[in-house]
C-alpha cells in the first residue's frame, strides 16, 4: 500500500513498479505483462477486423465499436508503462504521463454514451435515424470525443497546479453526470427495446437492432461493475478519505477499470456473429490457417 524501494531499470532511470522481494511482486509484474498483451491482441483484433471489412465500416454501430477498440488497444499498450514501471498518475504525479494515457478511458466513456444515444434513436425513431444520423456525422462524433477529452488534458498541463486540480474536480463531477446518464439510458433502452423488438417483423433489421442493443447493455453493465470501485475511491479521496496505493501497478481499482479494455472488445466479438466472422477471416484465419489448425 505504501511506497517502498523499487528496482531501477532503463536508460531514463524510471524504477520498476515492484522490487521483486516477494512472490507477489513477481505475480504483479507477470500479470501486468499478460494483461497488456491480452488487451492488445483482443482489442487489436476488433480494430483490424472492422477496418478491413467494408460491410462493417459502413454501419454506424461498428464505427463506435472501432473507436472504443482503438482506445482499448492503446490502453493495452499503456499498461506496458503504467503497469511495469513506478508510475502514479494522480496528484501529486510521479513519473506520470500528464494524464495522456489515463484519459484514454475518458474517450471510451464518452463514446459509450454517444453509442447508447445512437441506439436509442435507431430503435425509437427509425425514420429520423435513417435520414439524419449519417456516417459522416457518427465519425464526427467519435472525433469530438477525442478532441473534447484531450483539450481538457492540454488545459490541465498548461494551467497552474491549483487550477489544474479544480479542472480535474470539474471533470470528476461531469463524469458522475455521465455515469448517471448511462445508467438511466441503459434501463430505458432495455425497456423500450423489449417492447419495440416484439412489434418489429422478423428480418435482418430486427436482428441487427437486437444484436447491437444486447452488446450495448452488456458493455455498459460491465463498465459500471468494473469502473464503480475506482470511481467510489476517487470521490472518497477528494473528500479526504479513500485508499492510496504505491503506484498504478498495485492500484487494484485502476486495474479493474482497465479491465474494460479487454472486456469490451470481447463482448463485441461474442455478441456479433459478423464481427466474429470478420476476425477469423482478416486476423486469426491468417495467423492460424484452417489446415494447420486442424492438424494441431
Amino acid at each position: 500500500m505504501f511506497p517502498s524501494n523499487v528496482t531501477t531499470c532503463g536508460a531514463a532511470g524510471v524504477p520498476l513498479s515492484v522490487d521483486f522481494c516477494s512472490p507477489e511482486d513477481y505475480f504483479i509484474f507477470i500479470f501486468q505483462i499478460l494483461f497488456a498483451t491480452a488487451t492488445v491482441l483482443v482489442a487489436g483484433t476488433v480494430v483490424i477486423s472492422i477496418s478491413a471489412t467494408r460491410a462493417l465500416r459502413i454501419q454506424n454501430r461498428f464505427i463506435f465499436m472501432l473507436n472504443t477498440s482503438i482506445c482499448d488497444t492503446m490502453i493495452g499498450f499503456s499498461v506496458y508503462y503504467l503497469g511495469l514501471f513506478d508510475v502514479q498518475e494522480a496528484y501529486p504525479s510521479r513519473n506520470g504521463t500528464y494524464y495522456v494515457l489515463l484519459d484514454l478511458l475518458g474517450v471510451n466513456i464518452l463514446t459509450f454514451l454517444f453509442a447508447q444515444l445512437d441506439r436509442y434513436v435507431a430503435v425509437c425513431y427509425p425514420f429520423i435515424y435513417s435520414r439524419f444520423i449519417t456516417r459522416p456525422l457518427v465519425i464526427g462524433i467519435n472525433v469530438f470525443c477525442w478532441v473534447h477529452v484531450y483539450s481538457h488534458v492540454i488545459a490541465r498541463c498548461l494551467l497552474p497546479i491549483s487550477k489544474s486540480k479544480q479542472l480535474y474536480a470539474i471533470g470528476i463531477i461531469l463524469f458522475q453526470l455521465i455515469v448517471l446518464t448511462k445508467v438511466v439510458m441503459t434501463i430505458k433502452l432495455y425497456v423500450i427495446a423489449r417492447n419495440q423488438l416484439e412489434r418489429d417483423p422478423p428480418g435482418p433489421e430486427r436482428e441487427n437492432k437486437k444484436e447491437s442493443l444486447k452488446i450495448i447493455i452488456f458493455v455498459v453493465v460491465s463498465f459500471l461493475v468494473l469502473w464503480g470501485p475506482s470511481f467510489v475511491n476517487i470521490v472518497a479521496r477528494f473528500a479526504g478519505g479513500g485508499l492510496v496505493f504505491r503506484n498504478e501497478a498495485t492500484n487494484i481499482f485502476a486495474i479493474l477499470a482497465r479491465f474494460n479494455a479487454v472486456c469490451t472488445p470481447s463482448v463485441y466479438i461474442w455478441g456479433s456473429p459478423a464481427l466474429r466472422a470478420a476476425s477469423m477471416r482478416t486476423v486469426w484465419g491468417k495467423v492460424c490457417p484452417t489446415r494447420r489448425c486442424k492438424r494441431r
